[in-house]
């Protein structure tokens, strides 16, 4: 990977890291103000919409710490090594939660009136689409794995190699 893109990439991760940030300390108790003034149906359900909407951000805050980490290992040349699984694996278990919160989101909106039908069916599908995420980087994780033992291999290889030369 490039430096360029390495740069660029991390400015992203920045961004989107301050931008979480900015959302957990200013957003987040703008919508809590605004729960508390809506409707009966809609503020019983305050306490349950926040929890899922922090858990949310701190799942994309976990998401963003490990392709950092992932970008540097790239950077060094060790990223095809048994240590980016544990990144992969939390990257994984990070979009599966994150699915399952807006799935969570869905079942919580869904009885009552306060919010239409159309947007529990949105929060499904887009709970259907990041936990499709979540099994792409399953598969690139099975591509981590079969370049980490095919580099495993080469290795052994040259070492064979060398003894005979």
């Amino acid at each position: 990977m490039g430096r360029t893109t390495v740069l660029a990439l991390r400015a992203v991760i920045a961004a989107l890291g301050a931008g979480s940030l900015f959302a957990q300390a200013v957003l987040l108790p703008l919508l809590a103000a605004d729960l508390d003034g809506a409707d009966a149906a809609l503020a019983a359900q305050r306490t349950p919409v926040l929890t899922i909407v922090l858990l949310g951000i701190v799942s994309a805050q976990v998401v963003m710490t490990c392709v950092w980490r992932l970008v540097t290992m790239t950077r060094r040349g060790t990223v095809f090594s048994p240590a980016a699984f544990r990144y992969v694996d939390t990257v994984a278990g990070a979009f599966a939660a994150a699915a399952l919160l807006v799935f969570a989101l869905g079942v919580v909106l869904a009885p009552g009136e306060a919010v239409a039908p159309g947007v529990v069916l949105l929060l499904g599908g887009v709970g259907v689409a990041v936990m499709g995420v979540a099994l792409v980087v399953l598969v690139l994780r099975a591509l981590l794995a079969q370049a980490v033992a095919r580099d495993v291999e080469a290795t052994r290889m040259r070492a064979e190699l060398a003894g005979v030369i």
